[in-house]
């Protein structure tokens, strides 16, 4: 699988250039399918292979971060399966959120209560949201 298409490098390399330190939104989960590690990958330096965002080992630590796009495409895991990208992740909340969710968490969520909670807690207004589901 192609881990980072050109539309998504496009957008993290653009993100990555920003001048401004901004709390973008996450343009990628990437994950392993025999494992516990995920990533959400915000930027791309201009040197096309260190990637930051917010990364999760499995260990109950996830944490913002650095990680190498080659280190990521090189890991074999059980079976020969390498590192997935998640096909159907999209994104509503900036880094910041998923940050907070994972650390109240102790691992990357997408569960959209804890990421509202998250939200609220960092005084983050999110006007472009669909209504809580369960209100």
């Amino acid at each position: 699988m192609i881990l980072i298409t050109d539309e998504l490098r496009a957008r993290l390399l653009a993100n990555g250039a920003a001048e401004v330190e901004t709390d973008h939104v996450p343009v990628v989960k990437l994950f392993n399918p025999t494992g516990s590690a995920t990533w959400l990958l915000t930027e791309l330096d201009a040197d096309g292979d260190t990637l930051f965002g917010l990364c999760d080992l499995g260990f109950g630590f996830p944490e913002l971060g650095s990680v190498s796009l080659a280190e990521l495409q090189s890991v074999k895991g059980p079976l020969g399966l390498g590192i997935e990208r998640d096909l159907y992740f999209h994104a509503h909340f900036p880094l910041s959120v998923y940050a907070e969710a994972a650390r109240l968490s102790g691992h990357i969520t997408e569960a959209e209560p804890l990421l509202r909670q998250a939200a609220a807690a960092l005084s983050i207004s999110l006007p472009e949201l669909p209504p809580d589901r369960a209100e």
